[in-house]
Parts: C-alpha cells; sequence; structure tokens
C-alpha cells in the first residue's frame, strides 16, 4: 500500500474484467474505456485580498449512451485528469445498476477548498459555471454535490447558469436546497439505501435482522442514517467509529444517542466511557455485518482473511481492494458493493431532476418508496448475475451495468 493507486488504472481493470465475461468486441471494449469529452479549464478567481490566483477545472464525460451525463463536482488540491476520468467512469456504471436513464461524468477543481472563504468559493463556483455553461443543461450534463461542495454550492450553479441562460433552469443540477427545487428526502438516501441493501443481503444468508451485529466504520453522513434505518430494522450496532477512534459495546449502541454525543464533543470516542476501538480492529470485530463508509482502501489483503463478518456492505467509494475481494470471496463473504450500495444517492438525485423537469415536488416518503423498490430490484438483479456466471457481487455489478450499457450503444449506433 505504499504506491499510490491509480484510480483509472482500477476502473479499467474493473472494465476489462466485466468485459472478458461477457466477451465484448475488443472495438466495443475501446469506446467504453475512453471518456466521449474531456474539459479542462483554467478559471481565474479575484481572491478576498484583491490578488487574482488561477485554479485548474475539470468536467470529464464519460458515456451518454443511456441518458444526459451525471455526476459531481468536488473541489480538492488533489483533483487531477486520472481521478476524475475514474470517477466519471464509475457514475456510468452506478447509473446502469440502478437502472437510472443516466450517463456518468464528473467534475473537479483542484483547490484549496478548505481555506477558501465562502466567498472566494462562490466567485470561483460561478466563474466555472461561466467557463462550462455550454457543456452543460437540464438534458446535456447535470452535476451534483460532492467533496466539499454542498447544496449552497448548487444554488449557486444554478443561479449563475440561470443568469446565463435567461431562464430558471431547475433541472441543470441537483442537490439543491429544498428551497431551490431539491428533492425531500435527499439527505437520508444513501445511508437508506445502504440499510436496505443490507437487509436483502441478510435474507440471502438467512441471517435474522433482530439477532444481527453490525459494525459500521465512519460515522458521517452516510453511515449516521444507515446505523439509523438499522436500528429501526431491529439490528444490534455494536461498533461505530470516527477519525479520532471508535467504540465497541456488545450489548449494542443507539446510533441517535451516539450522534448527540458526538455533535456536543466532535468524536464518538469517550461515548458513556465504552471501550475504545481503534477503526483497524472494528473491521476485524465479532459481528455478522460490516460496513465500510469511511474512506477507500480499507480492507485489503492483509486483513481480509481476519473479518469476522459475513456480510460486507460498502457505503464509502472503494473501502476494499481487488486482492482482499478475491479473498473475501473464496471465504463466502457476500460484499455488496459501492456502485449498488450507496446508489441510493444518485437515484434520489434523479428524482429530484424528473421533480424539476415536471415542475412538481413529491413527498418525502414517495420519494423514499421510490427508491427502495430500485434498490431492491437493483439487488436482486445483480445477484442473479453473481449466480448465472459464478461471480462475486461486484465482478456482477460491473458485468449488468456493462451489458446495459453496450445494450443502449448498439441499439443507437456508433456513427
Amino acid at each position: 500500500m505504499s504506491h499510490k493507486i491509480n484510480p483509472y488504472e482500477v476502473a479499467i481493470k474493473q472494465l476489462e474484467k466485466a468485459s472478458s465475461i461477457l466477451k465484448l468486441d475488443q472495438q466495443v471494449l475501446e469506446v467504453l474505456k475512453r471518456p466521449q469529452k474531456i474539459i479542462m479549464v483554467n478559471i481565474p478567481v479575484k481572491m478576498d485580498d484583491g490578488t487574482i490566483k488561477t485554479f485548474t477545472g475539470y468536467r470529464v464525460q464519460h458515456n451518454n449512451f443511456r441518458g444526459p451525463y451525471k455526476g459531481g463536482i468536488r473541489y480538492h488540491p488533489e483533483v487531477n485528469l486520472d481521478e476524475v476520468i475514474a470517477l466519471a467512469m464509475w457514475m456510468t456504471w452506478k447509473c446502469a445498476v440502478v437502472d437510472i436513464p443516466f450517463g456518468g461524468a464528473k467534475g473537479g477543481v483542484a483547490c484549496p477548498a478548505k481555506y477558501l472563504s465562502q466567498a472566494e468559493k462562490e466567485r470561483l463556483t460561478r466563474k466555472f459555471v461561466e467557463m462550462i455553461a455550454d457543456e452543460i443543461g437540464e438534458e446535456i450534463d447535470i452535476p451534483a454535490p460532492d467533496v466539499y461542495t454542498d447544496s449552497q454550492t448548487m444554488a449557486w450553479i444554478f443561479d449563475e447558469y440561470s443568469r446565463i441562460k435567461g431562464y430558471p433552469a431547475y433541472g441543470v443540477v441537483t442537490g439543491k436546497p429544498i428551497e431551490l427545487g431539491g428533492s425531500k428526502g435527499r439527505t437520508q438516501a444513501t445511508g437508506y439505501g445502504v440499510a436496505i441493501c443490507t437487509r436483502e443481503a441478510a435474507k440471502v444468508y438467512n441471517i435474522d435482522l433482530k439477532e444481527a451485529k453490525v459494525a459500521i466504520q465512519g460515522f458521517g453522513n452516510v453511515a449516521y442514517y444507515a446505523a439509523e434505518k438499522l436500528y429501526q430494522f431491529g439490528c444490534k450496532i455494536v461498533a461505530i467509529s470516527d477519525s479520532q477512534g471508535g467504540i465497541y459495546d456488545p450489548n449494542g449502541l443507539d446510533p441517535i444517542d451516539v450522534m448527540n454525543y458526538k455533535q456536543k464533543t466532535g468524536s464518538v470516542v469517550g461515548y458513556k466511557n465504552i471501550r475504545k476501538i481503534s477503526n483497524e480492529a472494528l473491521l476485524i470485530s465479532d459481528c455478522e455485518i460490516l460496513i465500510p463508509a469511511a474512506i477507500e482502501n480499507q480492507i485489503t489483503g492483509e486483513n481480509a482473511d481476519k473479518i469476522k463478518a459475513k456480510i460486507i456492505v460498502e457505503g464509502a467509494n472503494g473501502p476494499t481492494t481487488p486482492e482482499a475481494d478475491e479473498i473475501l470471496f473464496k471465504k463466502g463473504v457476500l460484499v455488496v458493493p459501492d456502485i449498488l450500495a450507496n446508489a441510493g444517492g444518485v437515484t434520489v438525485s434523479y428524482f429530484e431532476w424528473v421533480q424539476n423537469m415536471q415542475k412538481y415536488q413529491w413527498e418525502e416518503e414517495e420519494v423514499l418508496r421510490k427508491m427502495e423498490e430500485k434498490l431492491v430490484k437493483a439487488f436482486y438483479d445483480v445477484l442473479n448475475v453473481s449466480k448465472q456466471y459464478g461471480i462475486d457481487m461486484r465482478t456482477a455489478a460491473m458485468v449488468l451495468a456493462v451489458k446495459r450499457v453496450v445494450d443502449a450503444m448498439k441499439l443507437r449506433g456508433i456513427r
């Protein structure tokens, strides 16, 4: 793990693996390996002290055979083209797995987001939109929040794009504030989706949720809402962690109470003097279900054989390395991959776009019910492919997604 993993190389390997199972034509594979369009801009921004700094921005549009491009925009100092291309490609597969009519895109600006003032962030965002306005739009490419961007950033994009085009273009971005056409249910969608996938995976292994011990790495938005829903399902949440460390209680934790404590103190560590546990130890703790919902590359070739969980549901993006996948598959551990497990967010983003295009807002119950239907169907679609080919769920999700994109491509024809 000493060298930095190149996400684009990982994405290509995953695609090639799915392609060999599907026996794809080499020419078709070459089309899928490359994004259809790469937009790169240098954005001059007036800083609060009067100086002008230039930041590099990217928008990569991977594939639109199944519908308009869709994907987040991140602000981070380490944003680079390989990363954005890989993330755009993964968005194509994620949308295809849950069968929503979008293709994949991703955007990013290489900037010290943490250290920008709100006014600097707004000027950067508006200038970025001005420079890519002809490349995005309700029927072309629909951005969303990502790392260090949020509903306020989306409000600026919506406003600037609408100003340029001369009409209120509500459907140009998702993840907007409710007051500007955002969707109810979006905040908890990804976490609830993780919990729904966990429930279905438990059925496959005949695990009674009311007796299941669950360990959750991470306690951000996704992990919290997954924990809250699983607690409602009757699971025993035995371990929770954040970047400071974790807590472990074999009798179970109340995630709402733990979150109240974290909001007051800044960490879950110290909660009711419950036993402290490291993030590394949490992954191999005594549980039936493990939910890595923190950062990438947590389950590796070094710790995969020590994992006691029968089911792993990926709340985070890329928490399991390819070496770990092989070990876990041989051990009979069911891994619900990120492109399925955390697709609740993009599903509700799609619903937000549909509501914007209809000029009508759905109630939260309807949003979450429709999301559940989509994810449950996607879960069994992937499970059936995994049984059909005798492959793990991650490879099955890729096979299903790639086949759907290729089918659309062949029906439309390549000119």
